[in-house]
């Protein structure tokens, strides 16, 4: 039997660590995306202590709860019934029953009069997404609604996600302190883009310095890090002050800080413990007082382990350590992805609206190049399309299913993983990471059968292409 909306456990409780709090699981409904509406973002709702839900056209988007526990949600599209569809609470499993609408209701892009729900299922009536999961881990303070609506101006990192919103809660309070930060995820999931929002969420009345740690020589990377004297160097003809220097006052975002070189390191590790800086070729130190941010998708805990990175420093890096998800992690978040990117990417609106075709296609890909993919998808639409319509014909990336079609909720059914999985899974991405996506190498690293390892990356949903695409500079 499915467990019930209102179940409070573990994600495992037998591989649970012991200090891990309880996390309720709670059924809930996300609206993804309205396709006639792309910027309008979406919303998530807590149907724990809700029998049933009617789906239906109204002039606005709307949720409204009767003391018998029904939720009416309204949408305020073209191609929605005014009564639609109906979920219903039976005993813990959910049903959907169309109501005998004009355009239909499909369930994974198949028509359905009435079906069972399973977790992660991608419900469409008229051009509106949404999205069921059945049993979703829930802080107990999470609001039992949550509408992120069209962005204006530039807003913090949002999440409809329950553990996501917290996690991102919890870095919003962090970001008002000094304590440095680690982000940690894979390439393009954003970590510059949450880096600046927590600067700008700081107070700290300095500017935010962003720099890659990535393929320069030793020498150089520390003279860009602690600035030179003229003379210093070859060819240094006056005396620059470095990155260091000038991030005081406000925040220091260094990416890829796992390919730092180990000088560049003893020097950073300094800039942290004694909150000052000496210019290469200089004699005495100044003073300095910056907030840190790192970012990475190198396996850091290995690279301390092998001295390929100091311990030490890592120690200082990791005050708030914040894991990033992949895009197919949240796919409930599309939509709001998708409103904030169009504010950003779009602000002449040339895309106005999504065909049905479109929409799918954005809800079914895997999007393994993350964020940064989607947005370079919606560039390249905006300037094809003519009439304010973005179709799928406008969208260049690899389709993950048959034409009008969308993946099964089998293939994309988000997973609730225990704790030893995690580490499991956050060790395999760490090997695919380090071994540039050369699946017999990280066998090799683990000891294991190659065969054994792809059948982990196949239960994770991992491609380790991704890795292979990246290590050739996709970045």
């Amino acid at each position: 039997m499915s467990p019930s909306a209102d179940n409070i456990q573990t994600a495992n409780d037998a591989d649970a660590s012991d200090d891990a709090k309880a996390t309720p699981l709670s059924t809930q409904l996300f609206l993804v995306l309205e396709a006639e509406r792309p910027r309008a973002g979406g919303a998530r709702y807590n149907l724990s202590a809700t029998n049933e839900v009617l789906l239906g056209r109204g002039t606005t988007r709307a949720a409204r709860r009767d003391i018998a526990g029904s939720l009416r949600l309204t949408v305020p599209a073209s191609r929605i019934s005014s009564l639609h569809a109906r979920l219903r609470n039976h005993r813990g499993h959910w049903t959907i029953q169309d109501l005998g609408s004009t355009n239909g209701t499909f369930v994974n892009g198949t028509r359905v009069s009435e079906t069972v729900l399973k977790d992660g299922d991608l419900i469409e009536i008229g051009q509106a997404s949404l999205i069921f999961r059945e049993a979703l881990p829930t802080p107990p303070d999470a609001p039992s609604e949550l509408e992120l609506g069209p962005r204006t101006g530039r807003l913090p990192v949002r999440s409809l996600l329950p553990l996501e919103e917290e996690r991102l809660r919890v870095l919003g309070a962090i970001a008002r302190t000094k304590l440095p930060i680690l982000l940690i995820g894979e390439s393009g999931t954003g970590k510059e883009v949450l880096a600046r929002a927590v600067h700008a969420q700081s107070g700290r009345t300095g500017a935010l310095v962003a720099f890659s740690c990535g393929g320069l020589s030793p020498s150089l990377l520390e003279s860009h890090l602690s600035g030179h004297t003229r003379g210093a160097l070859s060819g240094a003809t006056r005396d620059e002050p470095g990155l260091v220097w000038a991030a005081h006052g406000g925040t220091l975002f260094l990416d890829e800080i796992g390919d730092m070189p180990s000088a560049a390191q003893g020097a950073l590790l300094r800039v942290l413990h004694e909150s000052e800086v000496v210019p290469v070729g200089a004699a005495h130190p100044s003073l300095v007082d910056l907030r840190l941010i790192s970012a990475t998708h190198r396996p850091m805990h290995e690279l301390s382990a092998s001295g390929a990175f100091r311990s030490d420093l890592l120690a200082r890096l990791r005050g708030h350590l914040h894991a990033l998800p992949a895009l197919h992690q949240r796919r409930e978040d599309l939509g709001v992805l998708l409103a904030d990117l169009l504010v950003e990417l779009d602000p002449a609106q040339r895309i106005r609206r999504l065909s049905l075709d479109a929409a799918r296609r954005i809800l079914s890909h895997t999007w393994p190049l993350n964020v940064r993919q989607l947005g370079h998808a919606l560039v390249r639409a905006s300037v094809l399309v003519e009439d304010g319509v973005l179709r799928e014909r406008h969208l260049e990336v690899e389709s993950p299913a048959p034409a009008n079609t969308v993946l099964s909720s089998d293939q994309l059914r988000p997973q609730v993983l225990s704790a030893s999985d995690e580490e499991l899974r956050a060790r395999l991405l760490e090997l695919l990471s380090a071994e540039h996506g050369n699946v017999a190498s990280v066998a090799r690293a683990m000891g294991k059968a190659r065969m054994q390892v792809q059948r982990w990356l196949k239960r994770f949903g991992v491609d380790a292409a991704v890795y292979r695409e990246l290590s050739r500079g996709d970045g």
